[in-house]
C-alpha cells in the first residue's frame, strides 16, 4: 500500500498548506514523483524538504495559479522535470465571507478566480499529459458545494462549480481513460478560516461549534482527506469518475433544526 503510486507523477496546487501539504506528504510516502504548487516559495520548499528527508522525490514550483502563465509553466516545468504526468491534485483555494448583498463584483471574482476557474484552467493544461495514462484529476471541493450555507455566497457557489466541472468532465473525459472526482470535506483544521478573515478566537469558538454541527462529534484533519484523494487517485479506484465524495463527519447529511 505504500508504494501505490510508485514512479507515478503527481501535481498538487495548494501544497504548501493544509490538504495540500498533507496530500502532497501522502502522495510521496506512495511512491510517487511529487510537483509541489503554491503562491509561498519558501513555505512550499520546506514540504519539499520533508518529503526528500524522508526518501521521496519532491520539487517546488511558486506559482499563482489564478495566472494563466503560472498554470502554464507549472505543467510545464512538471513534464520538464518528471517527463510526464498521471495524476493532478486541484487542492488550492480560497475562503471569503458575504452575503448576497455584501458580496462585492472584486470579492465575486476572486472566489471564482482561484476556486474554479484555475481548476478549470489546470485540468485543461494537463489533458495531454494524462491521456497518455490512465490519468486521473481530484479537485478538493467542499460541503459547501453539496449543501447551501448563509453568509459565504461566492465561495458556496464556487464550490458547487467545482462539483459540476468535475462531473461534466468526468463524462467528457473518460473516453481519454482520464477519470475525474471531487472530495467536499466538512470542516478541516488548516488556514483557510484564517486566512479568510477570521481572527484566532472566532476561529477557535467556531471549531468548538463545528464539533455540534459534523454528526460524528469533531472537525476533520487534513490527512483524513489526503487518504480519501490518494484512494482515488490509485489503481483501487479505477472504475470510479465523476464521484463528489463527502468526507465531513456527517455534516451533509444534517438539516436546520
Amino acid at each position: 500500500m505504500e508504494v501505490e503510486l510508485n514512479e507515478k507523477i503527481a501535481l498538487v496546487t495548494g501544497a504548501s498548506s493544509g490538504i495540500g501539504r498533507a496530500t502532497a506528504l501522502k502522495f510521496a510516502s506512495a511512491g510517487a514523483r511529487v510537483a509541489l504548487i503554491a503562491r509561498d516559495g519558501e513555505a512550499l520548499q520546506t514540504v519539499a524538504d520533508e518529503i526528500k528527508k524522508n526518501g521521496g522525490e519532491a520539487f517546488a514550483i511558486a506559482a499563482d495559479v489564478t495566472r494563466e502563465a503560472d498554470a502554464e509553466r507549472a505543467i510545464a516545468e512538471t513534464v520538464k522535470r518528471f517527463g510526464g504526468l498521471d495524476a493532478l491534485v486541484n487542492a488550492a483555494g480560497g475562503l471569503s465571507s458575504g452575503t448576497l448583498e455584501q458580496t462585492t463584483f472584486a470579492a465575486w471574482d476572486a472566489m471564482m478566480n482561484v476556486n474554479l476557474r484555475a481548476v478549470f484552467h489546470l485540468m485543461k493544461l494537463a489533458i495531454p499529459q494524462l491521456e497518455k495514462g490512465p490519468g486521473s484529476i481530484v479537485n478538493v471541493s467542499s460541503v459547501t458545494g453539496l449543501r447551501a450555507f448563509p453568509g459565504v455566497l461566492a465561495y458556496c457557489v464556487s464550490k458547487a462549480g467545482v462539483d459540476q466541472l468535475t462531473r461534466c468532465a468526468a463524462l467528457e473525459l473518460a473516453g481519454k481513460k482520464i477519470r475525474v472526482n471531487a472530495v467536499n470535506p466538512g470542516v478541516v483544521r488548516t488556514q483557510v478560516h484564517r486566512r479568510g478573515g477570521m481572527s484566532e478566537e472566532a476561529y477557535a469558538q467556531f471549531l468548538e461549534h463545528s464539533r455540534q454541527t459534523h454528526p460524528l462529534g469533531r472537525v476533520g484533519e487534513a490527512e483524513e482527506v489526503a487518504e480519501l484523494i490518494l484512494f482515488l487517485a490509485s489503481d483501487r479506484a479505477a472504475w470510479i469518475t465523476g464521484a463528489t465524495y463527502s468526507i465531513d463527519g456527517g455534516r451533509a447529511q444534517t438539516c436546520a433544526r
